[in-house]
């Protein structure tokens, strides 16, 4: 009986059009080659991550036939998930690579991690919403990634537990950036942050950790985030 069944789900998977079983992939590529490649973002690790994230499972139902323009979307709390081309911006900023430990601030949809997890080896992610973090973890979880832990508390304060990280990426906008943050910053490590006032143009700032716990910044990009929400 079973090999029955599995012969008619043969048959009828291969009966559907390849248009339809691959809708999704086609249009990730699609954004990934005319969206992200041709705004000039070139790291390999990266474009990888964004050609294999399935950003329409992270996004909720009525914005699934949105998931794949290059604009964020509501994701429900006043929060939003970021347009793939400023995720792909951050994630290649950070200079990701295998074996690395990444803070994430702000974990939203997950998209952000999602995108992480595709190429180091641990994501730390802290989001302050829990029905963002909950819904973020389940998505996840769903989709495979066993590399994500999430947290729901306020990023301010980072995770000391498993400091300190090669690289930290802020999802929300502050008007100064987190010392904490800085300090579970590893000597040699990046950061990237949104800062300014809330709804307002801002700063994407990269944060560079020297060696003796000294550190510089460099402004990127004019962006708008959301804001960084306290406890």
């Amino acid at each position: 009986m079973k090999n029955i069944l599995f012969l008619i789900w043969i048959i009828l998977y291969f009966s559907i059009p390849n248009h339809q079983k691959d809708r999704y992939k086609e249009r990730r590529l699609d954004m990934v080659e005319n969206q992200i490649v041709a705004r000039g973002i070139n790291d390999k690790a990266t474009l990888d991550a964004l050609r294999n994230v399935e950003r329409h499972n992270l996004v909720p139902g009525p914005q699934i036939v949105h998931a794949y323009e290059d604009r964020p979307l509501p994701i429900g709390h006043g929060q939003t998930i970021s347009q793939p081309y400023i995720v792909a911006y951050m994630t290649q900023v950070i200079k990701p690579k295998p074996g690395m430990k990444v803070l994430e601030i702000g974990t939203g949809s997950g998209y952000q991690a999602a995108v992480l997890a595709e190429i180091v080896e641990k994501v730390y992610s802290i989001e302050i919403v829990e029905p963002l973090g909950e819904r973020a973890k389940n998505n996840l979880d769903n989709l495979g990634y066993s590399n994500i832990e999430i947290k729901i508390a306020d990023g301010y304060h980072g995770w000391e537990e498993f400091a300190p990280y090669d690289a930290i990426v802020v999802t929300a906008a502050s008007g100064f950036i987190p010392p904490p943050l800085i300090e579970q910053l590893k000597e040699g490590g990046r950061m990237i942050i949104p800062v300014g006032a809330p709804f307002t143009a801002q700063q994407l700032v990269l944060v560079e950790k020297t060696k003796g716990g000294k550190w510089k910044t460099k402004n990127l990009l004019p962006v708008r985030f959301v804001p960084f929400t306290r406890s």
